[in-house]
């Protein structure tokens, strides 16, 4: 089955409202040709509004880089899946390595945020991966199947068909090591071998994307692996250019 690509830009800590605005313009009028792809940006929530404002009536997408798993109450500092659908957005990370590195979060907590996100009528993008430590000592299939079994617990098929995987080996994530095309093809094979248990058409139709130091340079080729479809980019998201070139890298790989 042919599964349309996606390319996201997860911002993390950077860009003001100004330069958030200018960024996504410059994305805007470069990439408004484009419509084989699917494009999506996740600035900090403080720019989300704005930049929404900007991209409305346009090709690309706009994601939160987290929500909390409670709709509303006493959570100081949290923000919920209600909250950013109202902002605008239409997608939310969960589960990224530095969520769970930095701030503690679980596979059940991730689990809980990708319920909700489901709830509040977003796709959530599930992160999954494992540490160089894991890797080599080749447990990165166990680690791998434990975060993506544990992180669509209890989804119904309608769920999963809602939700997009990540795969993002956490040695490669802002490091400038990037896994190998075949490297990341084995994984992105078993997660949807492991998906074929639940459902082979709705495993067939999920898109899993690739993260962890993506470039202009390696781009088309992850993207021309039969599981990879397409990619969840850091650092190089927050250059208009790299980004653009990602995009287009992407285009006619499946």
């Amino acid at each position: 089955m042919a599964r349309r690509p996606m390319v996201a830009g997860n911002w993390k800590l950077n860009k003001t409202i100004p330069e958030a605005l200018a960024l996504v313009t410059e994305l805007k009028n470069a990439l408004a040709s484009v419509r084989d792809v699917d494009i999506v940006v996740a600035p900090p929530f403080t720019a989300l509004w704005a930049v929404h404002e900007r991209l409305v009536g346009t090709n690309i997408g706009l994601s939160a880089q987290e929500i909390f798993f409670e709709d509303a109450g006493a959570f100081t500092g949290k923000v919920s899946g209600p909250m950013v659908k109202d902002a605008g957005c239409a997608y939310a990370i969960v589960g990224h390595s530095e969520r769970r590195q930095h701030f503690h979060e679980t596979i059940e907590t991730s689990n809980k945020r990708v319920r909700a996100a489901l709830k509040a009528g977003l796709m959530p993008i599930l992160c999954v991966g494992e540490t160089l430590d894991d890797r080599q000592k080749n447990n990165t299939t166990k680690v791998v199947a434990e975060q993506l079994d544990g992180g669509i617990a209890g989804l119904s098929l309608d769920d999963l068909k809602r939700t997009i995987i990540a795969y993002e080996p956490v040695w490669a994530i802002g490091t400038g090591h990037v896994a190998t095309p075949k490297q990341a093809q084995e994984v992105h094979g078993m997660i949807r071998d492991r998906l074929r248990s639940r459902d082979t058409a709705m495993a067939d139709a999920m898109r899993i994307l690739y993260g962890g130091s993506v470039k202009p340079d390696n781009a088309h080729d992850l993207n021309e692996e039969p599981d990879i479809d397409g990619s969840l980019v850091g650092g190089a998201s927050l250059k208009a250019a790299d980004f653009i070139a990602i995009v287009r890298a992407t285009r006619g790989t499946h």
